[in-house]
């Protein structure tokens, strides 16, 4: 099963809030590493109303003052006041309102911006990691998946609690330790493409040594969670098999009750009557690789990969 895109992996301690937005927007997080800054403020939304309110004032006491001028019997100011009022009743109507959908974007683009800049150097991008290092994280992302997604997982025989902190927290520390993996070998690549002197790769060569062994050693985690995800896939398929027993066994007295009823040739009930014995037999497989996987689990968490 193919791993999901490495998009966006977050610290499990960054709020929720925060980890679904820069989930959700993983363009504007590359572009904001590039230097972006949204220049756009989005308005306040009491922006409107105030200015609404401003110039009905207006508007009110220049009619105020208008029918003092017609009960004065100063005609002319009254209609000049009178038409500046209706000018700025129609203005007020007029006016166009601000893109619901453009300022909708811009509050995204300020709560994006905030948040990267809040929690920088606690979420890793795609474009955070090279190929190698991409291939790495979808491989314990495929297996953090299938663990997460099992059927012996949702129903409570591994250690849920445990597994919906301690996988998380094994995929951010992969990721995390592949994209600083991925900054080092950009730049070592960098420097030996260039050309080196003999004595300048007298340095480079113990230095690459260093980036493969931490990739090894990533490799190592990567591994443990796969062996972890085995477990828990042998599990799963006796699990599978068990549900599949126990529904063909809630049926085997009407099976039973055809069989007698139609005459059929009984070769057939031997091997019916050995459902039982199955059911046992993959309860059995079943407690064993569930505790294959609960020791496979307790190995990852002990930092022995």
């Amino acid at each position: 099963m193919p791993g999901r895109p490495a998009k966006v992996v977050v610290e499990p301690t960054v709020p929720g809030e925060a980890a679904e937005l820069f989930r959700d927007n993983r363009k504007m997080l590359v572009r904001i590493r590039a230097g972006w800054i949204p220049t756009h403020r989005p308005r306040s939304p009491a922006y409107g109303l105030v200015t609404n309110m401003l110039i009905s004032a207006v508007a009110l006491v220049a009619i105020g003052w208008g029918l003092d001028f017609f009960l004065a019997g100063l005609y002319t100011p009254f209609v000049v006041i009178m038409t500046l009022a209706a000018l700025l009743v129609i203005g007020m109507v007029a006016r166009p309102r601000p893109d619901a959908e453009a300022e909708r974007r811009h509050v995204v683009e300020h709560h994006v911006y905030e948040s990267a800049r809040r929690y920088d150097g606690r979420f890793v991008l795609h474009e955070d990691l090279d190929d190698s290092a991409r291939a790495l994280l979808s491989r314990a992302q495929t297996a953090i998946d299938a663990i997460m997604g099992s059927h012996v997982h949702a129903e409570g025989l591994l250690d849920g609690v445990r597994n919906a902190v301690m996988l998380p927290a094994q995929e951010w520390e992969i990721a995390r330790l592949l994209a600083k993996l991925s900054r080092l070998r950009a730049e070592h690549d960098e420097v030996v493409a260039e050309g080196i002197t003999p004595e300048v790769a007298a340095v480079t060569e113990p230095l690459a040594q260093v980036l493969d062994g931490s990739e090894r050693a990533v490799l190592t985690r990567v591994e443990a969670l796969e062996r972890y995800a085995g477990h828990v896939a042998e599990a799963e398929r006796a699990y599978r098999a068990r549900r599949q027993i126990d529904r063909l066994s809630a049926n085997l007295p009407r099976y039973e009750e055809l069989l007698a009823e139609s005459g059929a040739d009984d070769s057939a009930m031997p091997e019916l009557s050995r459902l039982t014995e199955d059911a046992d037999r993959l309860e059995e497989a079943l407690r064993d690789s569930v505790s294959s996987a609960q020791e496979a689990f307790r190995h990852l968490r002990g930092g022995d990969v």
